[in-house]
Protein backbone atom coordinates (compact mmCIF):
# COMPACT_ATOMS: atom_id res chain seq x y z
CA UNK A 1 0.00 0.00 0.00
CA UNK A 2 1.31 3.91 -0.88
CA UNK A 3 1.97 5.99 1.86
CA UNK A 4 0.31 9.12 2.01
CA UNK A 5 3.78 10.60 2.08
CA UNK A 6 4.43 8.74 -1.28
CA UNK A 7 1.58 10.11 -2.94
CA UNK A 8 1.83 14.24 -2.12
CA UNK A 9 5.41 13.65 -3.18
CA UNK A 10 4.17 11.73 -6.58
CA UNK A 11 1.21 14.44 -6.99
CA UNK A 12 3.85 17.36 -6.38
CA UNK A 13 6.44 15.58 -8.79
CA UNK A 14 3.43 15.61 -11.80
CA UNK A 15 4.86 18.72 -12.70
CA UNK A 16 8.73 18.48 -13.51
CA UNK A 17 10.17 22.06 -13.10
CA UNK A 18 13.67 21.94 -14.34
CA UNK A 19 12.38 19.74 -17.76
CA UNK A 20 9.13 22.22 -17.72
CA UNK A 21 6.93 18.75 -18.41
CA UNK A 22 3.32 18.63 -16.81
CA UNK A 23 1.84 14.87 -16.92
CA UNK A 24 -1.38 16.72 -15.69
CA UNK A 25 -1.77 19.09 -19.04
CA UNK A 26 -5.64 18.04 -19.09
CA UNK A 27 -8.43 17.67 -17.51
CA UNK A 28 -8.16 13.48 -19.12
CA UNK A 29 -4.84 13.08 -18.05
CA UNK A 30 -5.93 14.60 -14.38
CA UNK A 31 -8.28 12.20 -14.44
CA UNK A 32 -6.13 9.21 -15.78
CA UNK A 33 -4.01 10.12 -13.32
CA UNK A 34 -6.05 9.81 -10.22
CA UNK A 35 -8.27 7.18 -11.47
CA UNK A 36 -4.16 4.84 -11.81
CA UNK A 37 -4.09 5.48 -8.02
CA UNK A 38 -7.08 4.13 -6.65
CA UNK A 39 -8.45 7.74 -6.26
CA UNK A 40 -11.53 8.29 -8.19
CA UNK A 41 -13.76 5.53 -10.36
CA UNK A 42 -13.59 4.53 -13.92
CA UNK A 43 -16.85 6.90 -14.52
CA UNK A 44 -15.53 9.71 -12.97
CA UNK A 45 -13.85 12.72 -15.56
CA UNK A 46 -11.90 15.33 -14.31
CA UNK A 47 -13.55 19.01 -16.02
CA UNK A 48 -11.15 22.30 -16.54
CA UNK A 49 -11.97 23.56 -12.91
CA UNK A 50 -11.16 19.85 -11.36
CA UNK A 51 -7.90 20.62 -13.49
CA UNK A 52 -7.00 24.52 -11.84
CA UNK A 53 -7.64 23.29 -8.45
CA UNK A 54 -5.39 20.21 -8.87
CA UNK A 55 -2.81 22.81 -10.16
CA UNK A 56 -3.32 25.37 -7.34
CA UNK A 57 -3.08 22.52 -4.62
CA UNK A 58 0.13 20.33 -6.33
CA UNK A 59 2.05 24.18 -6.32
CA UNK A 60 0.63 25.23 -2.87
CA UNK A 61 2.04 21.68 -1.53
CA UNK A 62 5.43 22.51 -3.28
CA UNK A 63 5.43 25.99 -1.98
CA UNK A 64 4.86 24.89 1.85
CA UNK A 65 7.05 22.02 1.23
CA UNK A 66 10.30 24.07 0.06
CA UNK A 67 9.57 26.65 3.14
CA UNK A 68 9.51 23.40 5.24
CA UNK A 69 12.97 22.89 4.80
CA UNK A 70 13.57 25.88 7.59
CA UNK A 71 11.55 24.14 9.90
CA UNK A 72 9.98 27.30 10.94
CA UNK A 73 6.40 28.54 10.63
CA UNK A 74 5.13 29.37 7.40
CA UNK A 75 2.10 30.52 5.91
CA UNK A 76 0.00 28.50 3.66
CA UNK A 77 -0.28 30.40 -0.15
CA UNK A 78 -3.46 31.51 -1.31
CA UNK A 79 -3.53 29.31 -4.19
CA UNK A 80 -3.50 26.27 -1.56
CA UNK A 81 -5.48 27.86 0.46
CA UNK A 82 -8.45 28.19 -2.74
CA UNK A 83 -7.37 24.55 -3.53
CA UNK A 84 -8.30 23.73 -0.06
CA UNK A 85 -11.37 25.51 0.01
CA UNK A 86 -13.02 23.94 -2.79
CA UNK A 87 -12.13 20.27 -1.44
CA UNK A 88 -14.74 20.10 1.33
CA UNK A 89 -14.30 17.21 3.15
CA UNK A 90 -15.89 15.68 6.23
CA UNK A 91 -14.26 13.64 9.86
CA UNK A 92 -15.77 9.87 9.97
CA UNK A 93 -15.18 7.02 12.32
CA UNK A 94 -14.67 4.25 10.39
CA UNK A 95 -13.77 0.98 12.50
CA UNK A 96 -12.70 3.69 15.66
CA UNK A 97 -10.28 5.33 13.59
CA UNK A 98 -11.72 9.26 12.50
CA UNK A 99 -10.46 9.83 9.39
CA UNK A 100 -11.54 12.40 6.62
CA UNK A 101 -13.77 12.01 3.42
CA UNK A 102 -14.38 13.52 0.72
CA UNK A 103 -18.00 15.73 1.24
CA UNK A 104 -17.78 15.46 -2.75
CA UNK A 105 -17.68 13.06 -5.50
CA UNK A 106 -16.31 12.29 -8.94
CA UNK A 107 -12.46 14.03 -9.40
CA UNK A 108 -12.93 16.70 -6.86
CA UNK A 109 -13.40 13.56 -4.61
CA UNK A 110 -9.98 12.39 -6.15
CA UNK A 111 -8.35 15.89 -5.02
CA UNK A 112 -9.69 15.84 -1.10
CA UNK A 113 -8.13 12.30 -1.01
CA UNK A 114 -4.93 14.07 -1.84
CA UNK A 115 -5.44 16.96 0.55
CA UNK A 116 -6.73 14.72 3.00
CA UNK A 117 -3.03 12.99 2.64
CA UNK A 118 -1.41 16.11 4.60
CA UNK A 119 -3.03 15.48 8.20
CA UNK A 120 -2.46 11.65 7.35
CA UNK A 121 1.20 11.90 6.54
CA UNK A 122 1.41 14.70 9.52
CA UNK A 123 -0.16 11.95 11.94
CA UNK A 124 2.12 8.90 10.76
CA UNK A 125 5.10 11.36 11.10
CA UNK A 126 6.20 11.43 7.14
CA UNK A 127 5.32 15.13 6.86
CA UNK A 128 8.65 16.54 8.33
CA UNK A 129 10.23 13.96 5.84
CA UNK A 130 8.76 15.52 2.54
CA UNK A 131 10.88 17.86 0.71
CA UNK A 132 11.61 19.02 -1.59
CA UNK A 133 15.07 19.73 -3.86
CA UNK A 134 16.99 22.81 -2.75
CA UNK A 135 18.17 22.81 -6.14
CA UNK A 136 16.05 25.26 -7.57
CA UNK A 137 16.41 24.25 -11.02
CA UNK A 138 14.84 20.93 -9.79
CA UNK A 139 12.07 21.36 -7.26
CA UNK A 140 11.59 17.55 -7.28
CA UNK A 141 9.86 16.34 -4.19
CA UNK A 142 11.25 13.47 -2.41
CA UNK A 143 10.85 11.71 1.03
CA UNK A 144 14.01 12.03 3.06
CA UNK A 145 15.18 8.64 4.76
CA UNK A 146 18.25 10.12 6.28
CA UNK A 147 18.36 9.46 9.92
CA UNK A 148 18.25 13.18 10.88
CA UNK A 149 16.21 14.67 8.11
CA UNK A 150 18.75 16.51 6.83
CA UNK A 151 18.98 16.01 3.32
CA UNK A 152 17.93 18.73 1.03
CA UNK A 153 18.80 17.72 -2.79
CA UNK A 154 16.79 14.97 -4.29
CA UNK A 155 20.13 13.38 -5.11
CA UNK A 156 23.68 13.97 -3.90
CA UNK A 157 25.05 12.69 -6.99
CA UNK A 158 22.90 15.05 -9.21
CA UNK A 159 21.49 18.64 -7.38
CA UNK A 160 24.10 17.90 -4.48
CA UNK A 161 26.97 18.21 -6.74
CA UNK A 162 25.40 21.04 -8.69
CA UNK A 163 25.05 23.05 -5.76
CA UNK A 164 28.26 22.04 -4.42
CA UNK A 165 30.33 23.00 -7.62
CA UNK A 166 28.15 26.32 -7.94
CA UNK A 167 29.51 27.22 -4.42
CA UNK A 168 32.87 25.95 -5.23
CA UNK A 169 33.15 27.70 -8.10
CA UNK A 170 31.63 31.30 -6.72
CA UNK A 171 34.08 31.07 -3.62
CA UNK A 172 37.25 30.56 -6.34
CA UNK A 173 35.97 33.19 -8.38
CA UNK A 174 35.77 35.76 -5.30
CA UNK A 175 39.06 34.36 -4.10
CA UNK A 176 40.96 34.79 -7.08
CA UNK A 177 39.20 39.03 -7.21
CA UNK A 178 41.15 39.10 -3.66
CA UNK A 179 44.18 38.00 -4.70
CA UNK A 180 43.93 40.26 -7.51
CA UNK A 181 43.02 43.20 -6.02
CA UNK A 182 46.34 42.47 -3.44
CA UNK A 183 48.12 42.28 -6.83
CA UNK A 184 47.13 45.18 -8.41
CA UNK A 185 45.38 47.62 -5.25
CA UNK A 186 42.16 48.42 -5.18
CA UNK A 187 41.23 49.37 -9.24
CA UNK A 188 42.40 46.15 -10.52
CA UNK A 189 44.76 48.04 -12.89
CA UNK A 190 48.32 47.34 -12.87
CA UNK A 191 50.42 50.51 -12.10
CA UNK A 192 47.77 52.57 -10.38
Amino acid sequence: MTSPAEVLRDFVNTYDVEGDADELSSPAELSMWLRERGLIDAADSALEGDLLVATRLREGLRQVLIAGHDDVPYDVSEDLASALRALPMRVTLIGGSPALEPAVTGAPAGLAKIAAMIPAAHADGTWPRLKVCAEGTCQWAFIDSSKNRSRSWCSMRVCGNRSKTRTYRARRRADDSLEHADQYGDTGKEGS
